[in-house]
């Protein structure tokens, strides 16, 4: 019997020796595990012409595993904040180990011919690879260098509308008054000379900006002849006063209700046991018998249950008799007791 082999495909141990490669199971396997990898062999193949980069992100941490040599390995290349997508796949397609791997790969497992050229990648496509990524690095340079220039345009347009709003708010603050006088900026420095602008003469002359826009507004006339406008009176309540007039502050007259008063704080201890039988019939089924029995209304002696006693032995007609007696019992001492 031959000695027992371990298939990494099959995942299992044969006994068959050579013969097991030939399998349909194995064949199945071996198919199905290069299909998995052609379609991302075929986009690699893809950028060996035109080469992509872009930005890193964590999802160009992926890996794909090579059926040929047994491992996993990086589809991306990336180099601090830069990706090549399928450069790390190309990198390793294109490594003699790999070859190397490919040719025992297919020998062992009885492979199709025609596909190994798929998975592998020459030297001479490699270089090609190369030269696309430097022409792809180039491109993406300026493109980054673009963008900088058009930030930094939005930056120098934004400063720019920021500094003429600044410029035509403190405009009027040159122009001289003639209610002024002596006092206008240019009369004070003919008198006085140049002096360092300070806090003080901005926060004066926007004041007096100020005063000149508003004497500028018209003033309206509430009072002409063609409106007919009626006092009312002030609406205050009589009897409720408020803390303009004097009276004493809600919050004030809360306080001194309650320290004035004995009222006690909370549920009484009579409350607190009702609500505790209340929660405790909440959890029994509603629909049980006697559940809408009022046990403090007053019963007649003509009153009879529908069901027996339950702490009695017997049978029902049993417990009316007893019920008939003990109604009898108290009628005789309740008439006792009025004589």
């Amino acid at each position: 019997m031959a000695p027992p082999q371990r298939c990494p495909l099959c995942r299992q141990t044969f006994f068959c020796g050579r013969g097991h490669v030939y399998s349909r199971k194995h064949q199945r396997q071996l198919k199905g595990a290069l299909e998995r990898l052609l379609p991302q062999v075929e986009a690699a193949r893809k950028a060996v012409r035109a080469a992509q980069i872009e930005r890193y992100v964590p999802e160009h941490d992926r890996c794909c595993w090579c059926p040929c040599c047994g491992r996993e390995v990086r589809k991306h290349l990336s180099h601090g904040n830069l990706t090549v997508l399928h450069g790390g796949l190309l990198e390793h397609l294109a490594s003699p180990e790999h070859k190397k791997a490919t040719n025992k790969f297919w020998w062992e497992n009885k492979a199709n011919a025609q596909m190994k050229e798929k998975f592998l990648i020459s030297p001479q496509e490699y270089a090609r690879f190369k030269k696309s990524m430097l022409k792809a690095l180039d491109s993406y340079e300026e493109k980054e260098d673009a963008a900088i220039k058009e930030m930094a345009a939005q930056i120098r347009e934004v400063e720019q509308s920021r500094q003429e709003v600044v410029r035509s708010v403190l405009e009027p603050q040159a122009e001289p008054d003639p209610e002024e006088g002596s006092s206008a900026p240019g009369n004070w420095k003919a008198t006085n000379g140049l002096a360092p602008l300070s806090f003080s003469h901005v926060a004066s002359s926007s004041q007096q900006v100020s005063h000149v826009d508003l004497q500028r507004v018209p003033e309206l006339d509430w009072m002409e002849t063609g409106q007919q406008l009626t006092f009312i009176g002030h609406q205050d309540i009589p009897g409720i006063g408020n803390i303009h007039s004097g009276a004493t502050p809600p919050w004030m007259i809360q306080e001194e209700e309650h320290s004035s008063g004995n009222l006690p704080i909370g549920p009484s201890y009579e409350e607190f046991l009702k609500e505790k039988e209340k929660q405790k019939l909440k959890k029994l089924p509603p629909e049980r018998v006697g559940a809408n029995f009022d046990h403090n209304s007053d019963t007649s002696a003509g009153w009879l249950p529908s069901f027996g006693r339950v702490w009695n032995n017997g049978r029902r007609w049993q417990s009316r008799h007893q019920f008939k007696t003990e109604a009898a019992t108290r009628n005789k001492q309740s008439h006792k007791g009025k004589s």
